[in-house]
Order: structure tokens, then C-alpha cells, then sequence
């Protein structure tokens, strides 16, 4: 991995942070010579409602998003450490198995690249869209706070021909405490909206949950797509934050659907994107995964 001077106390911070017990997920070698394709594989969604899938539980139990190189593949954060602040620069490459920077991808649902940021204690989420430079370097700006934090790239790179999803480990230095997960709850407050969560999760087998976006008490029946659809819902798991993004199966009347087929049970925090009013909000949700009887 590419990287820069730093001032020892920026050092010392993230030192830290990563030593807490935090850095699950960066598991495979030298960034600059990625590995050959590993178990860590994902296979192509079966139909168009959604990002492809990881590989299928039954081989590995084992979400996406939880190692820095498969199938070939490796995300090169050009910087492992930033500073907290309200819009970071953050910029990173995928190389592929040449060690070569990824400059081709497919579209999917409206973009070439699916960034999610988020911190280890789940608090922070942002879902956003870098822009691709013709050297292969994304590049955005996200909001930090001091803590361990995880960036998840979901890409179809165009020599691969399928859906992958990478996690590596960002260290924000500074003073922090690490928030308890919130307690299960049916609905979230959001910027005047309250959302409503019908259905539960079992590990291992396809859930429906709908997901109800209301106003001052009445249904909102004219959300607007967002990306190609009216509602995004991307699943992460307590602990190694284990990636999960699904698409809608259906939306009515302000309700929207999703079918949501985790691998393992346990405590999951969900993020559902939708947009009204020409503003893009997110609602947040406590889950736990229960085991099939």
C-alpha cells in the first residue's frame, strides 16, 4: 500500500485505534502483487434487483467485504490514516491481477462504483460515488471522525465480468470512544420522516422486509428513485462488519421491499437510502439474526 509521511502523534493514534481489536478484515498479502483468486470469491446476483451476491454461505459462511484482495482483485487506499474533519479527501485505486490499476467497470445501478464508509461501531455511514480518474484513482470526499473506521468498495470490474466487494481499514486519529450498538427497534427518525421496519432476519435463508417512510403521520407514496430504484438497503454485520447491499423486490404506497438472505446469525445494523424531496436520507436499524430452527 502506497504511503506517506505522517506526524508521529497521527502515528501513535492510529496505532491505537488499530490495536484495539478493530482491524478485522485486512487478511491478504502485499498490496501491488494481489494474490490469485480466493475463497473469498462473489458470484453474480440472479437477477438485476440487486449487486451480486458473496459466495454462496454454504461454501464459506462468510458475508462480502471482509478481506482487501479477491478474486484477484486488491483496494489500494492511497492513505490508511486521515484527519478527522467534515469533508476528508479520500482516494484509493482497484488494482487487478496484472498489479495494474482497474480503469474499466460496468455500470451498475447508475454507477461504476458503490463506496460505503462507515466506522467500526457502525456510527458514520455514508454511501457515496468517487469519481474515476483515467490512472484508475477514485477520488471523493467523506465526513470523519476520530476512530477505526472501514471503507468498502462494491465494483464490477470489467475484466473480472462480476460483482466484487473489498474492505481495508482506515484509521482517523484523535480522542474517541467507540458508541454501543443501538438496541432493535421498529422504526428510526429521520430529518422529519419516520420509518418503519416490518420482518426479521434468519440466518441462512431469504427474509422479506419492508420497510414503511412515512411524514407527519401519513404514508410517503411518491418516493423517487434513487439510483434506479426507490430505496437501497445495505446490511452490516456487529463485529467484522460483514457487507450485505440489496435492492427492492417491490414498492407501493410507501412501502418498500426487500428480500435479505444473510449468511450467519448475530447483530446486524441496516441502512436504507431513499430519496424525497430531492434529497437523498438515510435511516438506520438494529437487527439481530436469528438462527434457522
Amino acid at each position: 500500500m502506497r504511503t506517506a509521511t505522517r506526524v508521529a502523534a497521527t502515528l501513535g493514534a492510529a496505532a491505537a485505534v488499530l490495536g484495539a481489536g478493530w482491524g478485522v478484515g485486512a487478511l491478504v498479502g502485499p498490496v501491488g502483487a494481489p494474490p490469485a483468486a480466493t475463497g473469498d470469491a462473489t458470484a453474480e446476483h440472479a437477477d438485476e434487483g440487486g449487486h451480486a451476491a458473496a459466495a454462496p454461505a454454504e461454501e464459506h459462511d462468510l458475508p462480502a467485504g471482509l478481506a482487501v484482495s479477491a478474486e484477484g482483485h486488491t483496494l489500494d487506499l492511497a492513505d490508511d490514516v486521515l484527519p478527522a474533519g467534515a469533508a476528508v479527501p479520500l482516494s484509493f485505486r482497484l488494482l487487478g491481477p496484472d498489479g495494474d490499476p482497474v480503469t474499466a467497470y460496468e455500470t451498475v445501478h447508475e454507477q461504476d462504483l458503490h463506496l460505503v464508509v462507515v466506522r467500526r461501531d457502525l456510527t458514520g455511514y455514508q454511501h457515496v460515488h468517487p469519481e474515476l480518474s483515467p490512472d484508475g484513482t477514485w477520488t471523493t470526499t467523506v465526513a470523519l471522525e476520530p476512530g477505526a473506521w472501514r471503507v468498502l468498495a462494491d465494483a464490477t470490474p470489467t475484466d473480472l465480468g462480476r460483482d466484487v466487494v473489498l474492505g481495508a481499514d482506515l484509521a482517523v486519529g484523535g480522542a474517541w470512544e467507540p458508541a454501543p450498538l443501538p438496541a432493535p427497534a421498529a422504526t428510526a427518525e429521520v430529518d422529519g420522516y419516520t420509518v418503519t421496519l416490518d420482518g426479521d432476519l434468519v440466518a441462512g435463508r431469504e427474509s422479506e422486509v419492508v420497510l414503511t417512510v412515512s411524514r407527519d403521520g401519513a404514508p410517503v407514496t411518491d418516493l423517487q428513485p434513487h439510483l434506479g430504484a426507490r430505496g437501497h438497503l445495505v446490511a452490516l454485520r456487529a463485529g467484522d462488519l460483514g457487507y450485505l447491499h440489496v435492492h427492492p423486490t417491490g414498492d407501493a404506497g410507501g412501502q418498500v421491499r426487500f428480500a435479505v438472505e444473510v449468511p450467519a446469525a448475530g447483530e446486524h445494523r441496516l441502512f436504507l437510502d431513499f430519496r424525497h424531496g430531492d434529497v437523498v436520507r438515510t435511516a438506520a436499524f438494529s437487527l439481530t439474526a436469528r438462527s434457522a430452527p
